[in-house]
């Protein structure tokens, strides 16, 4: 059955439906974009679908975007989206808000133990018996006109998206609703946490190798990084490789022989960059001591891989009883703060990344298990 679709060309016909759909219990929300050479994406479909129709509006046409940040922001209109971390960055770029409530079905797939990460493809499939048509995923969406074949997975998407959020919502209890609406604040609340340039340096695999000295330049070479790759909207590899970085702090080249042999540098770096590299090398290494960063902490060692798994098993007995996804439970990142906050012999403490219903439900159940072993 052919899906009626809408197309949505100006900023009047945008803000008149805006107005209709602030009068829902909730939209679905899709995005199409380009991101090959870019930092940012470029916004190439939105998509929003109310269960009767699929609205395809092009943001190459649309320049006030202001009703539909009021439907994003709008408390009383539940925004469906699905596997959304890409589509919110395309969202909050293009309107400057970002959608709350927020209801992943990809996360409510996991609170209900459909399966855990699963395509929107599969998930369609699993719920809603439909095949989605394939291969339209990496078309070129900033053409115009759009073929019939894009045209037709665009709403599809949107049209499927809302059938999915009223087969999924009725299945979910209360509960887990609201943990679903939960979860999706987190995403929203992760996104607005824009990274800091100078503790960039902190995510550099490796970094808690380096001395202080030597993390005083990685600090400075990873935030020139992070604000170039913004400044010139390239990816931050295009600017300096990830792999560069640590051998760049560790030996400290004084000149561009010693720079274009570092690991992993390109030739291109070397050329447009490399004389602003050593100055920043220069600069850095000559930051005073009492500047300098503290070392970073040391990886947990092998041998704390076994109490790991111990509290990995906290999630997975409770992800039993209450029939939701395992790894929806305790993320790795969690479990290793928690440990490192007092390896090997306590006492231990709650990390803040562990919040709401996953730390009353599980959270002394964790600390039960390091008690034991201390």
């Amino acid at each position: 059955m052919a899906i009626e679709t809408q197309w949505v060309l100006d900023d009047a016909h945008l803000a008149h439906l805006c107005a209709e759909w602030r009068e829902l219990t909730y939209v679905a929300v899709d995005t199409e974009f380009m991101r090959v050479d870019t930092f940012y994406p470029i916004a190439a479909l939105l998509q929003v679908g109310d269960g009767r129709c699929a609205y395809l509006i092009d943001p190459l046409r649309i320049s006030d975007w202001s009703a539909f940040a009021g439907l994003l922001d709008n408390p009383s209109v539940v925004k469906v989206l699905h596997a959304c971390s890409e589509d919110l960055e395309v969202l909050w770029r293009l309107t400057g808000s970002l959608p709350k409530p927020l209801f992943d079905t990809q996360l409510a797939a996991g609170y209900l133990n459909i399966g855990f990460s699963m395509g929107y493809s599969r998930l369609v499939q699993s719920v809603l018996d439909i095949e989605l048509p394939k291969g339209e995923t990496r078309s070129d969406w900033l053409q115009r006109p759009l073929s019939e074949m894009q045209v037709r997975y665009a709403a599809e998407d949107a049209q499927h998206l809302a059938e999915l959020y009223e087969a999924l919502l009725p299945k979910l209890s209360e509960e887990k609703q609201a943990w679903v609406l939960e979860d999706g604040d987190e995403l929203v609340a992760n996104l607005q946490r824009e990274i800091d340039p100078d503790e960039a340096y902190r995510e550099v695999k490796q970094a808690w190798r380096l001395k202080p000295r030597q993390l005083a330049v990685l600090r400075v070479l990873t935030a020139w990084r992070e604000r170039q790759a913004r400044a010139r909207n390239q990816p931050r590899n295009r600017v300096l490789r990830e792999h560069s970085l640590w051998p760049l702090a560790r030996s400290q080249p004084a000149d561009l022989v010693s720079l274009a042999r570092i690991d992993d540098m390109h030739p291109r770096t070397v050329r447009q960059d490399g004389e602003t590299l050593l100055e920043l090398i220069r600069t850095a290494a000559a930051t005073p001591e009492q500047d300098w960063p503290e070392a970073l902490p040391e990886p947990l060692p092998l041998d704390a891989s076994g109490l790991l798994k111990k509290l990995r098993a906290v999630g997975q007995q409770k992800a039993q009883v209450m029939d939701i996804a395992p790894e929806l439970m305790l993320r790795k990142k969690v479990l290793e703060a928690l440990l490192k906050s007092g390896y090997p012999d306590g006492p231990y403490a709650l990390p803040d990344s562990l919040r709401g219903w996953r730390r009353e439900r599980m959270g002394q159940a964790l600390l039960d298990v390091l008690e034991d072993e201390s």
